[in-house]
C-alpha cells in the first residue's frame, strides 16, 4: 500500500483539504437481523435481501432487510434507519414496519416475467416464483415488497406463510390465546395469567354487579335494578352475566319472557335522562302469538320506571337505517377511492366517487337518527325503546350517539371507553364476525365500530372543547381491533371469551386461577401498547373543566382548566334561540319536527350536543382516511417532491444565513441585525395545513419548539440550534458549524423523500403507488364540502 502525505494548504484556500487514507475502505457492519417477539411469538417463515418500495417513482429510498412471518404479524426488519422525529411513538407491541396478520386484508403475489398475478388465500398453491408481494390492509396502508435479490424458493414460502396465518379456521389459532398463555407462565405468583386482575387502568368493565349499580346511581336511575339472571349464560348466550332492568319485573317473569325475543334477549337498559326518561334496546320478538302480549308488558314495565308515567315510542332500526351490507359496501368503494385508484383523475371525477360510495350518506344517517331519539328523550321527556332483529348491531352505534349527544360524562375519556365496553362489548356485538378475524364469511363481516369512531369524529370536529379525548386516540382506537392481542374487539360476546379460553387453557394445561377463565389484556389499559408519554396525545386541549396532562421537557405533568361557559349549537336553520339551548314561544319549528326539540330551559354548558346535519357540515375524516397519502398531509396538496425540493432550498437558506451571521461576528464587534444583502428574506414557514388541527394529524416541525428569530451572539451555534429549522422535511448536516467548515448544500446534505408527521402516523414505508403527479384533492383539503346529491335539499331549510 502506497503512504499518503499530509497535503499542505495552497493559495486556493486557507482551509486544510479533507484527509484520504486509502488504507482505510469503508466496511459495511454486518449484523443479524433478528424480529423482536412477544411472548407466545415464533417465527413462521422469513426471506433475506427483500426490498421494502418506498419511493413512488423510483427506487433509490427503498429499504433493505429481511421480511419475517410470525404466528402474530408481518415483520420487516432492516439495517437502515429513518431519521428520529421529535414527536415520533414507539408502539410496544409493534416495530415500525410491522403489520399484524389480522390487519392484512388481501395478499396479492405478482411475477413480472411471466405477467401473472395472484391473489393467495389459506391452503392455496403458488405455481409461480413471486417478484413481488403486495400486502392490503384494512386500515388503509398499502405494502409492496420486491424479491429481486431474494432466493426464489424463501420468496414463495413467506408469501404462503403470510397468506395462511392471515386467515386462522379457528378462534384459538388467533395470536391472542398465545399471547395471554405464555404470560401466565412468565408471571409471578401475584399476578393473573400475567395480566393485572385490576387491568392497570380505570375503565368499569361491566362484568360485575357493582359496575352497573355505580352507572345506576350516577345516571339517576331510581326505578330500575341490576338483574343476574344470566349468571353462567343460562339465560341467553349473547347477553352478560348481569344487566339492568325495569326494577317491576320479576327474576321469574324474565325467565319466562326470555324464550320469546331473538337470541333470548331480554331488552336492556343502556341510560336515563335526569328527567327520567329512559334509552332501552331490545330484539324482536320471535313468537308472533306472545308479540301483543309482551309489548304490552314491556311498555308498562319501562312507563313505571318514570316519574311521569311517560309513554314509550318505539324506533326500528332494521327498518329506518341502512343494514351491514350496504355499510361495508360503502367501506369498500370508499377505500378504492382513497387508496387504490390513481389520483391522476379530474378533482370532479375524485369527489363524485367519494360521495357515490355514500359512505358519508350512511353516517349522516346514523346521526339524524341518533339525534331524532335525543329529541324524544330530552324534548318529549319520552322513553324509547330501540327495536333491531337481534339488538347486536345498528342498536350499539344509535345508542352510543344519543348517550354521547345527551350525557357530558360520556365525552370524557374513561366516561367513553366505560359506554363502549357497556354497549359494544358485554352487550354482545358480533367483533369476531364483523371484523371477520377468521375468514369465513364476508356476508358477516361490516365495519360498524369505525362507523361509529367516523360519527363521534364528526361531533368531536363540530364541538371541539366539548370532548377529553382526540381523534389521535380515535384511530389509535380503531387500529387496536387488528391486533389480537385484546379481549376487546376478539369475541362475539362474553360466553364465547369465557369458553374458549377455558377450553384452550385446558387444551395447553394451564392452570386457571379462582375466575376459571384466561385472563387477556383489555384494550383500556393502553400501557400494554404506548407509554405515558405518548398517551397524553390522548388528551384534547381545548377540553373545559377538566385537568389533563402534558409533556414538557420530556416530563408528564398535570394542569387544571378553569370551567368556562361554552354553549352547544344545534342545526342549521334552526331559531337562533334553540342554536343556544332553548326555544321560545314565539320561534316556529323547521319542517322536519323530528330533527329539533322544544327545550324549556337553557342547556348546561357542554351539556347537550346536536350535530349539524347538512350535507355541508360533513366531513372526511382525513386522519383516518387518507393518513398513508403523502399528498393529504401537505398544506392544501401538491407533488411530494416539489414540497420537498422547496423545503430544503428554505433550509439551505436559513444555513446560509446562519453561517454569514457567525462570520461577521467573529471578524467584527457587532450584532447582526439585518438580512445579509445579496440574499433572500427568511422564507416564511409553511402554511399550517387545512386538515383539522390535533396531535395526530398536523405535520410536525422537528424541534420541540417553533422556530424564532434569535439574537445573534458571538458565541458559534451549534450543531443542535442549526437543526431547529422551520421545515418540514429536515436535511441533515453532514458537518459541524464553524468558521472554517463548508456550507452544506442540499448535494452534500443528502435527505430521504420522505413526509415526517407528528405521532402516531407517518406515510413512511408505507406507500406502495408507482406514480404521484400531484393530487385532485386541492378542493377537498382547502375546505370544501361533499355535497350529496343522492337526496334532495329542496325541502331543508337553510
Amino acid at each position: 500500500m502506497f503512504s499518503v502525505k499530509p497535503l499542505k494548504p495552497t493559495f486556493k484556500s486557507y482551509l486544510p483539504p479533507v484527509q484520504t487514507d486509502l488504507k482505510k475502505s469503508p466496511q459495511l457492519t454486518i449484523r443479524k437481523l433478528e424480529a423482536k417477539l412477544l411472548p407466545g411469538e415464533i417465527v413462521v417463515n422469513e426471506a433475506n435481501f427483500v426490498r421494502k418500495c418506498i419511493g413512488t417513482e423510483s427506487s433509490q429510498d427503498d429499504l433493505w432487510g429481511k421480511l419475517i412471518c410470525t404466528n402474530f404479524k408481518v415483520s420487516f426488519i432492516t439495517h437502515n434507519s429513518l431519521p428520529q422525529q421529535n414527536f415520533k411513538y414507539v408502539h410496544r407491541l409493534l416495530g415500525e414496519h410491522d403489520v399484524p396478520l389480522a390487519c392484512v386484508e388481501q395478499v396479492v403475489t405478482v411475477n413480472d416475467a411471466k405477467g401473472k398475478q395472484k391473489v393467495l388465500g389459506s391452503n392455496k398453491k403458488l405455481k409461480f416464483n413471486p417478484t413481488e408481494l403486495i400486502l392490503y390492509c384494512k386500515d388503509f396502508r398499502i405494502l409492496r415488497f420486491r424479491f429481486d435479490q431474494a432466493g426464489p424458493e424463501s420468496a414463495k414460502k413467506v408469501c404462503l406463510a403470510i397468506a395462511h396465518y392471515s386467515q386462522p379456521a379457528d378462534p384459538q389459532l388467533l395470536f391472542g390465546f398465545e399471547y395471554a398463555g405464555s404470560r401466565y407462565y412468565n408471571s409471578s405468583g401475584e399476578r393473573v395469567n400475567g395480566v393485572d386482575p385490576g387491568g392497570g387502568h380505570q375503565t368499569p368493565m361491566f362484568d360485575r354487579p357493582s359496575d352497573w349499580d355505580r352507572e345506576i346511581k350516577r345516571t339517576g336511575a331510581s326505578e330500575w335494578r341490576v338483574c343476574s339472571i344470566n349468571e353462567g349464560y343460562l339465560v341467553s348466550p349473547s347477553l352478560p352475566e348481569c344487566f339492568v332492568v325495569p326494577a317491576s319485573l320479576a327474576d321469574q317473569d324474565l325467565k319466562q319472557y326470555a324464550c320469546s325475543f331473538t337470541g333470548q334477549r331480554i331488552p336492556l337498559w343502556c341510560w336515563s335522562h335526569p328527567n327520567g326518561s329512559a334509552l332501552v334496546r331490545m330484539s324482536s320478538i320471535s313468537d308472533p302469538q306472545q308479540q301483543r302480549k309482551l309489548d304490552q308488558r314491556i311498555s308498562s314495565a319501562i312507563t313505571k320506571s318514570h316519574p311521569q308515567r311517560s309513554d314509550v315510542l318505539k324506533s326500528d332500526l332494521d327498518k329506518q337505517l341502512p343494514n351491514i351490507q350496504e355499510v361495508q359496501a360503502a367501506l369498500a368503494k370508499l377505500r378504492q377511492v382513497c387508496v387504490i385508484e390513481p389520483f391522476e383523475e379530474s378533482e370532479e371525477k375524485w369527489l363524485s366517487s367519494l360521495e357515490s360510495s355514500r359512505w358519508m350518506d350512511y353516517v349522516r344517517a346514523f346521526l339524524r337518527h341518533a339525534v331524532e331519539i335525543v329529541y324524544m328523550l330530552e324534548g318529549k321527556h319520552t322513553s324509547v325503546i330501540l327495536l333491531e332483529e337481534e339488538d347486536r348491531d345498528l342498536s350499539c352505534v344509535v345508542s352510543c350517539l344519543v348517550q354521547l349527544m345527551l350525557d357530558p360524562h360520556c365525552r370524557s375519556l374513561l366516561g367513553f371507553q366505560g359506554l363502549v365496553q357497556r354497549e359494544w362489548v358485554m352487550a354482545g356485538h358480533r367483533f369476531l364476525d364483523r371484523c371477520n378475524h377468521l375468514r369465513k364469511n364476508d356476508k358477516e363481516e361490516s365495519p360498524l365500530f369505525l362507523l361509529f369512531l367516523d360519527c363521534v369524529w364528526q361531533l368531536l370536529n363540530q364541538y371541539p372543547s366539548a370532548f377529553e379525548f382526540t381523534e389521535t386516540y380515535l384511530t389509535v382506537l380503531s387500529d387496536s381491533v387488528w391486533i389480537p392481542v385484546f379481549s376487546t374487539f376478539l369475541f362475539n360476546c362474553p360466553k364465547q371469551r369465557a369458553e374458549h379460553s377455558r377450553d384452550f387453557a385446558r387444551s395447553k394445561s394451564i392452570p386457571l386461577g379462582q375466575e376459571q377463565v384466561l385472563r387477556f389484556p383489555p384494550v383500556w389499559d393502553w400501557s400494554q401498547q404506548f407509554s405515558p408519554k405518548d398517551q397524553t396525545l390522548f388528551n384534547n386541549p381545548l377540553y373545559v373543566g377538566k385537568s389533563a396532562t402534558y409533556v414538557q421537557n420530556g416530563a408528564v405533568k398535570t394542569f387544571k382548566r378553569t370551567k368556562q361557559k361554552s354553549y352547544s349549537s344545534t342545526l342549521r336553520g334552526l331559531p337562533l334561540a334553540l342554536r343556544n339551548g332553548q326555544l321560545s314561544d314565539l320561534d316556529t319549528l323547521p319542517r322536519r319536527n323530528s330533527l329539533v326539540l322544544r327545550l324549556p330551559t337553557a342547556a348546561e354548558p357542554q351539556g347537550l350536543l346536536l350535530p349539524q346535519l347538512l350535507p355541508s357540515h360533513l366531513t372526511l375524516w382525513r386522519l383516518y382516511f387518507l393518513r398513508w397519502v403523502p399528498e393529504a398531509r401537505i398544506p392544501r396538496g401538491g407533488p411530494v417532491t416539489a414540497f420537498h425540493k422547496l423545503s430544503l432550498l428554505v433550509d439551505e437558506i436559513h444555513t446560509l444565513q446562519s453561517h454569514l451571521r457567525h462570520y461577521s461576528t467573529s471578524n467584527s464587534s457587532f450584532t447582526l441585525t439585518s438580512t445579509p444583502s445579496g440574499l433572500p428574506p427568511p422564507a416564511p414557514s409553511p402554511a399550517p395545513s387545512p386538515l383539522p388541527p390535533g396531535p395526530g394529524l398536523a405535520l410536525s416541525p422537528p424541534s420541540n419548539t417553533p422556530h424564532r428569530p434569535q439574537s445573534l451572539s458571538r458565541s458559534p451555534p451549534d450543531h443542535h440550534q442549526q437543526r431547529q429549522g422551520r421545515m418540514y422535511f429536515r436535511a441533515p448536516l453532514s458537518t459541524p458549524a464553524g468558521p472554517g467548515a463548508s456550507i452544506p448544500t442540499s448535494s452534500s446534505c443528502p435527505a430521504p423523500d420522505y413526509l415526517s408527521s407528528s405521532f402516531p402516523f407517518s406515510p413512511v414505508g408505507n406507500l406502495c403507488r408507482r406514480g404521484l403527479l400531484g393530487t385532485p384533492l386541492s378542493k377537498l383539503l382547502s375546505g370544501a364540502r361533499i355535497w350529496l346529491s343522492t337526496e334532495t335539499l329542496a325541502n331543508e331549510t337553510l
